[in-house]
């Protein structure tokens, strides 16, 4: 699977229609994932779009073992094509995000207080035309939309995130 980037800078007064203070700019970047065919950019037969942020926020972020996962999805396709899959700590939502385009029906979650995140995750699948429900779910909080989910697969790649345990 190839995967390619182009990078942009922006500040929060950009983003709001300048209303408001500007925060400090922030690095983002569009990264491409592909996936069948030669996986390139010009024989590919799924693309994947995802908006990350280049910064320290763990959840904006593609990590590896997203992409590993991402091309276990596409390879075992047919396992998923049809079930209900939700993908907890989804972050940037690569997996999920493969799984809704080859046809499951896909719940991706995150913490429920980063509403970064989770708005970068409803913007990721209005950018990849995914039809997938975003919700924010917390680990060790029942609340009720959790027993609703029913899936057929649950997805996680790099679930557990400690910034404590981070050695700089």
């Amino acid at each position: 699977m190839e995967t390619t980037a182009s990078a942009s800078t922006s500040t929060a007064e950009a983003e709001t229609g300048g209303r408001g203070a500007a925060a400090p700019p922030r690095m983002t970047t569009v990264s491409k994932h592909y996936f069948g065919g030669a996986s390139s950019e010009s024989d590919h037969d799924l693309r994947v779009d995802i908006i990350e942020n280049m910064e320290d926020d763990y959840g904006m972020f593609v990590w590896p073992c997203s992409v590993i996962l991402a091309e276990y999805v596409w390879q075992q396709r047919s396992r998923f094509t049809g079930s209900r899959v939700v993908e907890l700590g989804a972050g940037t939502s690569l997996p999920g995000l493969v799984a809704a385009k080859i046809g499951a029906d896909v719940t991706l979650t995150d913490i429920a207080h980063n509403t970064e995140v989770l708005n970068n995750i409803r913007q990721v699948c209005d950018l990849n035309n995914g039809n997938c429900t975003v919700l924010g779910l917390t680990w060790g909080e029942w609340d009720e939309p959790i027993f609703d989910l029913h899936p057929d697969v649950i997805l996680g790649a790099d679930v557990l995130y400690d910034s404590a345990m981070v050695i700089i």
